[in-house]
């Protein structure tokens, strides 16, 4: 377990249970405007727990007025029925981070008839209005690591891809971009594209069996590492395949997330780089913006005061933060939300 460093006396810790509402019962210190219903869409991955220990520290903090927070489990029947209690409960804003990215837009349709704007964390609903969605640029996270990859393999070799889930618009971007990129600068790599659903179990056994087929994987590529980091050290490491950055035989892997396993794991040589998905301004960011609604404020496309910019999707506004790519030479950048937390 690990908490952030900057937390004071944080109101509870409590590790959401299944579909009933958990957390803290706070109605914030002085913030005005109405209430806030927050939904965490997962608590089984560091990521999504360090996300929720940012949000909860915001909400110490008087950013909003929220209500208990509520886990969807990666269930989107749950998530619908945790923000109708959200509702009854006189909620007038809503932060969710819905997985499953087209089933959500009659319930965004039904926040709209209510006026209750949305703010979407990490994903982008196909359809349904949203007041504005806090992600990264998941079209670059497949660029960049389609760059890296290509770059450290010479161009030549065969890489596995470990995918989300292609029913999710990260899945999809993160996927296309990759192949994409593949295809048009390096021909030379034969990529093995693996869907796993964000299934730990699943990635491993897939790549098990593609390693069974094909010795001769120079790389891996992990959409997430907080899903597919251990299960795929601990299968590398079981077929002696776990060679040190540098060494011969070494694969080398790129990850997505920046979580601190990723960052001790790129310490010590078992994977090479990630992509830091900034858990700490997601957060800070979900929390403003439902403020922001709340206080009638409207944004415009362009770039921001926070590094970020702000592009116009068909269903509202995107606010594309920044996910810098991590290696061994700026692993221990204290800018990096992962360096931001310490052991228990």
């Amino acid at each position: 377990m690990r908490r952030l460093r900057t937390t004071g006396t944080v109101a509870c810790a409590v590790l959401l249970a299944a579909a009933a509402l958990a957390g803290c019962n706070r109605e914030s210190n002085g913030a005005g405007g109405g209430k806030v219903g927050i939904d965490m869409p997962r608590t089984d991955t560091d990521f999504w727990n360090s996300y929720q220990q940012y949000l909860e520290k915001g909400i110490d903090d008087g950013t909003v007025n929220a209500l208990p927070l509520s886990n969807s489990q990666n269930d989107i029947a749950k998530l619908v029925a945790n923000v109708q209690a959200f509702t009854d409960q006189g909620a007038k804003a809503i932060i969710m981070a819905p997985q499953d990215t087209g089933a959500i837009s009659s319930t965004l349709d039904q926040l709209k008839e209510k006026k209750i704007p949305v703010v979407s964390v990490d994903t982008r609903p196909d359809a349904g209005e949203v007041y504005m969605v806090v992600r990264a640029d998941n079209r670059a996270y497949g660029t960049k690591a389609c760059e890296y990859l290509g770059k450290q393999l010479g161009g030549k070799g065969r890489v596995a891809e470990l995918q989300g889930d292609l029913s999710s618009i990260n899945g999809r971007d993160r996927s296309e971009a990759f192949a994409s990129c593949m295809k048009d600068k390096f021909p030379g790599i034969t990529v093995h594209e693996l869907p796993t659903d964000w299934k730990g179990d699943v990635a491993s056994a897939k790549l098990q069996s593609l390693l069974a087929q094909h010795k001769d994987v120079d790389g891996i590529y992990m959409q997430a590492g907080g899903a597919f980091l251990q299960p795929t050290l601990a299968l590398l490491e079981q077929k002696k395949l776990l060679k040190p950055a540098g060494s011969d035989g070494h694969i080398t892997i790129i990850s997505n997330d920046g979580i601190p396993e990723e960052l001790d794991a790129i310490r010590s040589g078992k994977i090479d780089a990630t992509l830091s998905q900034p858990a700490d301004l997601y957060a800070k960011y979900a929390l403003e913006y439902a403020k922001a609604a709340l206080d009638g404020k409207t944004f415009k496309p362009g770039k921001t005061d926070h590094g970020s910019e702000i592009v116009k999707i068909k269903n509202g506004l995107e606010d594309q933060l920044p996910a810098p790519l991590v290696t061994k030479e700026n692993v221990d950048d204290k800018a990096l939300w992962a360096n931001q937390l310490e052991k228990k």
